[in-house]
């Protein structure tokens, strides 16, 4: 996998350069981990086992390569596989349109199978769809469909590749496979009600075939930690990682995720500068980053914080969160370092941003909670499984801290017990 990475580059520029084929597999704009391995497990697949090989197989990441940051998770997984992020291609680093317009374009799409509107040129590139949603559109019949209901496209791709000449799998791919899977089906828990026998059976084959990959909680704790680790983050990074933008005629407010505690997001150095900095350069009016930590027995605690420079804007938004009846946030004002940051303790924990967005949206003078136009220009957010949006893990985040999991993983991948002096 590691040498097929580092050679996409210059098998993409030797394609082009003498008009070949380039065989682009890609998966959503989301790219959560599940897209990423998906993307990467089935080109090296294709391209392992193309006959005669004439075309360059290239995995594309579908978001700029500055936003790659921003999905911990996969850049601690990657990472730990030995997979280059320097080689990894990116949508804004490679001419999907111009490949196309030139004839030199097959596509394959996993974990998604309906292209967005700007991209709808390319649909007739199409040759192959793996996504494990349900179908909303016919393809054409020369192209070949895979749409099955698993928890997670990393499945779909591992039946592939074991379906394929044996020998192709290899030890940083398999580990790959199983972290996505374990991550995208919950540690297989059948309560959060993401798995389905496929991907039991697809982690059992990985595990039969590679008995030195980490132990299931080992890995899942290590990848759901990294993603709620935001330590490497800029303030701007820390800002985008999970937001959502709301808009009126008038004004863009935005609504930030943020996984610290509001004393430590605000003693970030220049956290004021970073903050005017972030709501200047997108015409943002102001911004509510909602914070997220959990104290040592996992229990959650929420704090908001609410800054603008306008003070009717603030008032507004701060009047219409502490008013809030259905639910109440049971707010209680905390000391802000600036006049234009209101921050507050937040005691109804269970209120996430799905709850406020609809008092949000009120306040800017919108429509209530079934409508609201959203920033279109926002790129998807990273997909978080975690209390902003209740997903099951809202009962279920692992009580460790990210570099207590990295540190079992490294050892682990070192070939150390969990309990042996560095």
């Amino acid at each position: 996998m590691q040498r097929f990475v580092e050679g996409n580059r210059a098998a993409l520029q030797e394609s082009i350069r003498h008009h070949r084929e380039v065989h682009v597999v890609m998966g959503n704009e989301a790219c959560d981990l599940d897209s990423t391995v998906s993307a990467l497990a089935l080109a090296y697949f294709l391209a392992k086992t193309a006959p005669a090989p004439t075309a360059a197989f290239v995995p594309v990441l579908n978001i700029p390569r500055a936003d790659f940051a921003l999905r911990t998770e996969t850049t601690f997984l990657l990472r730990e596989q030995g997979v280059p992020a320097a080689a990894l291609v990116f949508r804004d680093e490679i001419d999907l349109g111009g490949l196309h317009r030139a004839g030199l374009l097959a596509l394959t799409l996993v974990d998604h199978h309906v292209l967005p509107g700007a991209d709808a040129a390319l649909e007739e590139a199409v040759v192959e769809v793996l996504d494990h949603r349900p179908l909303e559109r016919d393809r054409a019949p020369g192209c070949r469909v895979t749409a099955e209901p698993v928890g997670s496209c990393a499945t779909l791709v591992t039946e592939r590749i074991a379906q394929g000449p044996p020998g192709v799998l290899d030890g940083p791919t398999a580990a790959l496979l199983h972290g996505t899977i374990l991550l995208d089906c919950v540690n297989l828990s059948a309560a959060a009600g993401k798995v389905t026998p496929r991907d039991v059976a697809c982690v059992s084959l990985l595990e039969e075939r590679f008995p030195e990959l980490p132990a299931r909680d080992t890995i899942f704790e290590a990848l759901q930690a990294a993603k709620f680790d935001v330590s490497g983050l800029t303030t701007e990074q820390m800002l985008r990682k999970d937001l959502k933008v709301l808009s009126s005629d008038e004004l863009l407010l935005a609504v930030s995720a943020i996984y610290v505690d509001l004393e430590t997001f605000l003693r970030r150095p220049g956290l004021l500068p970073a903050l005017e900095a972030f709501c200047r350069a997108r015409g943002y009016a102001g911004l509510v980053a909602m914070t997220i930590s959990f104290n040592e027995r996992n229990e959650p605690t929420r704090q908001l914080a609410v800054y603008s420079q306008r003070e009717t804007l603030r008032s507004a938004v701060c009047r219409a969160l502490e008013e809030e009846a259905s639910p109440s946030l049971q707010l209680q004002p905390l000391a802000s370092p600036w006049p234009c940051v209101a921050t507050y303790a937040q005691g109804n924990a269970l209120a996430s941003r799905k709850k406020v967005l609809p008092v949000l949206r009120a306040a800017l003078g919108g429509p209530g909670p079934a409508g609201g136009p959203e920033d279109e220009a926002v790129p998807p957010p990273t997909p978080m499984n975690s209390l902003v949006e209740e997903c099951p893990l809202a009962q279920a985040v692992p009580p460790l801290c990210p570099q207590d999991v990295l540190e079992r993983v490294s050892r682990i991948a070192a070939g150390q017990p969990p309990g042996s002096p560095k």
